[in-house]
Order: structure tokens, then sequence, then C-alpha cells
């Protein structure tokens, strides 16, 4: 093997890290799709339970409204309490 292609190969494994996107940056952006989610369906049950109180909206899309949020606070609960526990875990780890 020729001196100048092992310094070439070299060059290249170590430019090539530089080239790839940047892993946090997907999930900065992934985790903010997530919470803007979870705030329109708030936003969403809101609106609803506000019509069903002036008479505006239908008795059936106000308990599907309210199960949508309840099944998202209880993932955002979830989730949290993984995290919390996953924390907890890594303090726990010998040093």
């Amino acid at each position: 093997m020729d001196v100048k292609t092992l310094f070439a190969s070299q060059q290249y494994a170590a430019l090539k890290p530089a080239t790839e996107p940047d892993p946090r940056a997907e999930i900065a952006q992934s985790f903010a799709k997530i919470t803007e989610d979870f705030a329109q369906a708030l936003s969403a049950t809101e609106t609803t339970a506000m019509g069903s109180m002036y008479g505006d909206a239908d008795p059936h899309a106000l308990v599907e409204a309210l199960s949508q949020s309840q099944l998202a606070v209880e993932t955002a609960v979830t989730v949290r309490n993984r995290v919390v526990e996953a924390y907890q875990e890594i303090l726990r780890m010998p040093v």
C-alpha cells in the first residue's frame, strides 16, 4: 500500500463525520414538533369544551376531544417518567 493512499484514506475517514448531519439537530426538531402537536391537541380540546359550554359543539365531539387530550397527557407523563427513571439510573452508575 502506498503512503499517499494511506494518508488520503485517513483524511477521508477524519472528514467523513463532518459531512454527516448532526443527530442532535434532528432530535431537537422532532421534540419541537411533538411539543407543538401536544399544545395543539390541548388547545383543540379547550376550544371544543368552550363550544360545548355555549351549546355550539356536539357532545360526542366533546367526549372525543377529552379522550384525545387524556391520551396526550398520559403519553407526556409516561415519557417524563421514563426520562426521570433513566436519569436516576445514570446517577446510580458507579464512576
